[in-house]
């Protein structure tokens, strides 16, 4: 029997790439209260640091497989730590609009045009999943939270013009993938 607490990050990380479940707990033992105090830092709360913390180590396990780490595990963590604070902000953000939206506006939808608008949603948002991880959060920032390009180059230090090509791929991606759904109801 292995006892991973003497095994190193970078063997651990090897290990998880083979699917190693001991390595995976053993990294997420080391690093959890670390990330769980970060994330609280910029949410200022324990329940959504918890949850975006929870997320990160799912989607790690999910691509345990296909993770490169180029410098330490401690800091891949930390810079994927930030992307999901980034998205999980947008998130809440345009959920808190779209519920002052539905407050201050009476909507009358009848039940063909609702379901149709959660189908389009529900399409959306697959679409968007199938991005790449940075386009997606680019994507997202944008036309989720409402940030320029100039606030979404500032926050993830990037220049203008990636934020650019990286909407520029996700309309062109989204106006693709949703070109079946339009063609059906129009």
């Amino acid at each position: 029997m292995t006892n991973y607490q003497f095994i190193n990050d970078d063997e651990l990380l090897k290990l998880l790439n083979h699917s190693d479940k001991g390595a995976f707990t053993e990294l997420f033992n080391r690093y959890w209260e670390k990330l769980i105090t970060v994330a609280y830092i910029k949410l200022r709360s324990s329940d959504q640091a918890e949850e975006v913390v929870q997320n990160l180590f799912i989607d790690i396990w999910n691509r345990r497989s296909k993770i490169e780490v180029h410098s330490s595990f401690y800091t891949y963590v930390c810079g994927a730590l930030k992307y999901k604070i980034y998205s999980f902000i947008a998130k809440e953000k345009k959920e808190k609009e779209n519920l002052n939206q539905l407050s201050t506006k009476s909507i009358s939808r009848n039940t063909e045009e609702w379901l149709s608008y959660e189908a389009l949603k529900d399409d959306l948002e697959k679409a968007v999943l199938k991005l790449p991880e940075k386009c997606q959060l680019v994507f997202r920032l944008s036309r989720e939270a409402g940030y320029s390009n100039k606030e979404i180059a500032q926050q993830l230090n990037i220049s203008n013009k990636t934020v650019e090509s990286h909407i520029t791929k996700a309309l062109g991606h989204l106006q693709g993938a949703l070109k079946s759904f339009f063609l059906f109801f129009f």
